[in-house]
Formats: C-alpha cells, structure tokens, sequence
C-alpha cells in the first residue's frame, strides 16, 4: 500500500463531513405548504443576494451554504428549463426535472471533485392542488427526498424542523404559514426576526401565469404585524401584488459584493 495511501470510503466520508461542516454554519431556511401554495422564508438582510428565487412559470428554489455554488446551480436550472420549455412545451418543464438534473450535477461532482459542493437546495412546483404540490430536498452528494408538505434546511436544521412540526398543519391560511415559519426560525427565548432581515416568497396557485411572488416591504410587514389569525390581511398583500405587478419581468442575475448574513462567505467572486 503506498504511503498516504486513503481508502475511498474514507475519502467520501471526509467529503461529507466537509460538506456538512459548510453548510451548518449558515442559517435555516423553511419551505412548507399552505391553503394556496407553497411558503419559502429565510434570514437574509441582503436585498442583492437572494437564497430564493424563481426558476421558471411553477417552480421556485431555494438554498444555504456557499452563494457561488448555489448560484451556479440555479443558473443552470434556469437555462434548462428555458431550452426544455422552448423545445417542447412549458408544462413539460417539472420541479422532478430539475431535481434529476441537480442530482446528477451534484453527485457528479462530490464524486469526482476533490471539494464538494457546500450546498443544499430545495426546488418547489405549485400545482392546482395541494395534492399537486411538489417538494424535493437535494443534499450536497445528490440525493433526492420528495418531502411532505414542510422541509427545513442549513444551520440547526433538525431543531429547525422539530419546532416547525409543532405548529405545522395541512391547510395552513398564509398568515398561519409564516407565523409557523418565524416560531420555527426563531430560538427558543430569541427575538423574531424583523421584516427587514428576512426574505419572503411564495409561489402562489390563484395568480395567472407566473406564480412566484416575493414579499418585502409593507406587504411583509403588513402580515408580520397581523400574525396568524389575520387571514385576510395576509390575502390582502398577495392581492396588492397582483394589482401593482401582475406581470412582473424575471428576475435578472447579478454579481452583487457581498454574502446574505450568516451564509459562508464568498469572497470577491460572489
């Protein structure tokens, strides 16, 4: 055996434990279900670096770990649903998709690269129903979970997840959702986020054509003001969206300096 020699069972765990190590150290993000769609919540005061974004008509995503590696990741994800959706058809362009694509992506290169991807992502696909809702979890070597109606992910994801169960319910009105959200993000005896350090989207059934919707601004903090049995206020600021933009241009790609709050830095390269 030749001196240095490492085994490859002890390169891939090495691997993974690098890979995890990464991603910890960033903050949690939560996706769950409610009454019209699917929910996506983060900390992150940056208003350039986005940790969830759209992918395409449907289908939204989101991450933690290294900004560079998931950014490229979603990068890729847009222009293979643009080709997909131009060659055949826009409902040929499925969250299951993707997820095979970034599976592939991802397990190719914590195989062959000595550094894996410090990443882990959630690509998410509303349908007419909750029944056609699509939730798929990616980890850093390319597996794939199909999750049930919630996922939380990065930082103390397990803790995360344990707290968002608790208050975790089919049917959830949006106001519901995200005071769910924030119990869940918050630790026990912190302070709640404000409105200005979070990143609010959702991807909503019963708006026309493109269903993403990002909330800031007053709308967010309209419905963090309310709290969960305010129903109809959180309704409210989806329909204030859908009358000041209802066909707002994609979100265009930028190079922004510097790293969302919490997640691994970048350096210069963003």
């Amino acid at each position: 055996m030749p001196f240095g020699y490492v085994s490859p069972e002890q390169q891939m765990r090495d691997k993974a434990d690098y890979a995890r190590k990464g991603i910890a150290r960033g903050r949690s993000v939560v996706v769950l279900q409610y009454e019209d769609g699917i929910l996506f919540v983060a900390p992150n005061p940056s208003r350039a670096l986005h940790k969830i974004s759209e992918i395409y008509d449907r289908i939204g995503f989101a991450a933690v770990g290294r900004y560079n590696e998931f950014e490229a990741l979603r990068l890729g994800g847009i222009r293979y649903a643009d080709i997909n959706g131009y060659t055949y058809a826009r409902d040929d362009v499925t969250a299951r998709g993707l997820a095979n694509l970034y599976a592939q992506n991802l397990g190719q290169i914590f195989t062959e690269s000595p550094k894996p991807f410090e990443v882990e992502i959630v690509v998410a696909e509303v349908g007419d129903s909750a029944d056609e809702d699509h939730i798929y979890r990616l980890t850093f070597d390319g597996s794939v979970f199909d999750e049930a109606g919630l996922v939380a992910m990065g930082g103390q994801a397990e803790a995360v997840a344990g707290r968002l169960k608790e208050r975790y319910r089919d049917g959830l009105s949006l106001g519901e959702a995200l005071e769910a959200a924030l119990f869940a993000l918050t630790e026990p005896g912190g302070e709640r986020f404000p409105a200005a350090q979070l990143e609010v989207a959702v991807l909503d059934r019963n708006r026309p054509h493109r269903k993403f919707l990002r909330l800031n601004g007053p709308r967010l903090e309209r419905l963090l003001a309310t709290g969960a049995p305010a129903a109809e206020s959180a309704a409210q600021a989806v329909r204030d969206e859908k009358e000041q933009n209802p066909l707002s241009a994609p979100e265009t790609p930028g190079t922004p300096p510097t790293a969302p709050d919490g997640d691994i830095d970048t350096g210069s390269s963003g």
